[in-house]
């Protein structure tokens, strides 16, 4: 499913790209003041013509034209340190800016609930972060400093116009009109355009960050071809919709500029009457002509901005539609008990995935789990097995029906309580691209070298993390490609050992390994599982035949529960399950 759709735009989000820039004021301002030295120095260099020409042509000594030209040597060299340091000041402020607005988003994307992701794609997330951002940025640094330097040179230059001749002036205000009709035209395309254009790239880094996440499989199904064009065909639709975009910029540009050499063009054809009939002196009619240029030039710079704008302002909507977003699920506020004593109890609980509201997962399910009671939930594959150990840790909320926790419902309870209290070992452990200690640490960051080497050696991990060169600051690489499948078994049982949980989901957590690794494991799990209240998930059943009660889950129901001695005396469907491994094996 495709990320959020593009609101359309409104005044709002484009005086919400101005309000990023509020807590940089004083760098801003900084800037700003030195953006009206640099453009006041640009608007006194046709003065400085102006007296040259006029008094090379009109008097035999040149004292007046040396000292206008070195005094507008220093003029320039103030414009200069001013052009730098506005540069400096509007830069800094606008990565200090987009840091922030980065930090704030990501912050918003951990605290949504685990549906919000069923539905996005990362890769259409990670653009957010990077291409909407980057556009932000620009808005409020580099475009603002653009903005008000063009926005000075135009009321400037205009002043100045006025000033130097206000017949002239008012031929070259007959172009005005045409050129801002035009400016507002291609405002409103661009920023279709460029809203498009952005969908495009945010698809095309879905695909790229889907395939790369799972290139394994990629290069073992020979899928690179396929990868390769379905990237191509999203690329391709953001080259089309970029293409088009330049083409309508390259008109405009090219209008904008034929017009603004026509003005200038009628402005000199005018002049030069002017100069003959005595009106204006050369120097006069060299300094409007520059003058020209410059209002003109400002006016197709600012008609270019208010498309930059436009881009920013839908990137703005699109990034705090996701900081404003309200989680379904809350990550703060609730009971925070002083401890859990483990007790669990399933009431009628009815459940479908957001992402398929047609298709019941649970129905109905009742489970009671004692303090400290080791349970197993088994049955085929969809049965529900993996969506209640989800639901405990309450990535998502019954439909209807109630869990409760120590005779507490989850939904009045802290979520980062609940899940503090809560550990998981999966078949599949998350590792991150840290050291083997970062890993074991990941759930108790104060935690010491000591305690991690301690928690290392009741997983059964610390002989072979002792082995490696750099020992527990070994980096195992993006998702621990770099260790072995039971060696990632035994740091995320570390990483719970540590955590000390009250209660433990063990998710099908020895169902990939070899018979060696799978000992070391299980025996990690024997160790971490006394005195905790346990869920193992299983589909190999000779595992979970030694845990106290056994819940054979079947299209969302509990059909049969008891221990596996009991169970395997009931014509029901854990025999089947049990008889089928049996002939299979």
């Amino acid at each position: 499913m495709g990320l959020i759709q593009n609101p359309p735009l409104s005044h709002a989000s484009l005086r919400r790209v101005l309000a990023l820039a509020r807590p940089e004021w004083r760098l801003l301002l900084l800037g700003t003041c030195f953006l009206f030295i640099g453009s006041a120095g640009g608007l006194l260099f046709p003065q400085a013509i102006r007296v040259i020409l006029d008094e090379a042509l009109t008097t035999a000594t040149l004292d007046m034209v040396n000292d206008t030209t070195l005094w507008m040597l220093g003029v320039c060299f103030i414009q200069s340190v001013a052009i730098g340091l506005r540069f400096a000041f509007f830069n800094i402020a606008g990565e200090r800016i987009v840091s922030d607005l980065r930090e704030r988003l990501y912050r918003s994307l951990l605290e949504q609930e685990i549906a919000f992701f069923d539905q996005h794609r990362t890769g259409g997330l990670t653009s957010r972060l990077s291409t909407d951002t980057a556009l932000i940025q620009g808005a409020v640094s580099t475009h603002i400093a653009i903005m008000l330097r063009n926005a000075t040179t135009l009321i400037g230059g205009l002043a100045l116009l006025l000033y130097t001749s206000p017949r002239l002036t008012l031929v070259m205000l007959a172009v005005v009109p045409p050129v801002t009709l035009g400016a507002l035209f291609y405002g409103r395309k661009a920023r279709q355009l460029a809203r498009d254009a952005q969908a495009a790239v945010a698809e095309a880094n879905e695909v790229a960050a889907e395939s790369l996440y799972g290139i394994q499989t990629v290069q073992a199904f020979v899928a690179e071809d396929a990868e390769r064009r379905s990237y191509g065909r999203a690329i391709g639709k953001a080259l089309a919709l970029a293409r088009t975009r330049i083409v309508s910029s390259g008109f405009f540009m090219g209008g904008t500029g034929f017009t603004g050499l026509a003005s200038t063009l009628l402005v000199f054809w005018y002049g030069t009457h002017m100069v003959v009939s005595g009106d204006i002196t050369v120097g006069g009619l060299t300094s409007f002509l520059m003058y020209t240029l410059m209002v003109v030039m400002a006016v197709g710079a600012l008609s270019e901005l208010w498309a930059e704008f436009m881009k920013a302002g839908g990137a703005t909507e699109r990034v705090f539609e996701l900081i404003d977003r309200t989680p379904a699920i809350s990550v703060s506020g609730g009971e925070r008990p002083a401890n859990m004593e483990g007790n669990l109890r399933f009431r009628d609980v009815n459940f479908s995935y957001p992402t398929r509201r047609d298709v019941p997962v649970l129905q109905g399910l009742d489970m009671d789990v004692a303090p400290g009671e080791v349970v197993a939930l088994v049955g085929h594959s969809g049965a529900g097995k993996s969506t209640v150990a989800s639901m405990l840790m309450r990535f998502y909320d019954p439909d209807r029906g109630a869990i409760l926790v120590d005779e507490t419902d989850l939904r009045t309870l802290d979520v980062r309580w609940l899940r503090q209290n809560i550990g998981i070992v999966s078949q599949e452990p998350t590792l991150f691209s840290g050291s083997i200690a970062d890993n074991i640490r990941y759930g108790r960051t104060d935690a010491t070298d000591a305690e991690v080497e301690a928690a290392a050696r009741v997983a059964n991990a610390h002989d072979f993390v002792s082995r490696f060169p750099e020992g527990y600051r070994t980096r195992v690489g993006e998702r621990g490609i770099q260790l072995s499948g039971g060696q990632k078994q035994r740091v995320a049982i570390a990483r719970a050992v540590l955590k000390d949980p009250r209660l433990l989901i063990l998710d099908e957590a020895t169902s990939a390994l070899d018979s060696e690794s799978e000992h070391l494991v299980k025996e990690a799990l024997d160790r971490l599982m006394v005195g905790r209240t346990t869920l193992i998930i299983a589909h190999r059943l000779s595992t979970v035949a030694g845990v106290d009660r056994i819940f054979v889950l079947d299209q969302g129901r509990v059909v049969q529960h008891g221990n596996h001695e009991a169970l395997i005396t009931q014509d029901g469907l854990y025999k089947r399950l049990v008889e089928r491994q049996f002939i299979a094996a």
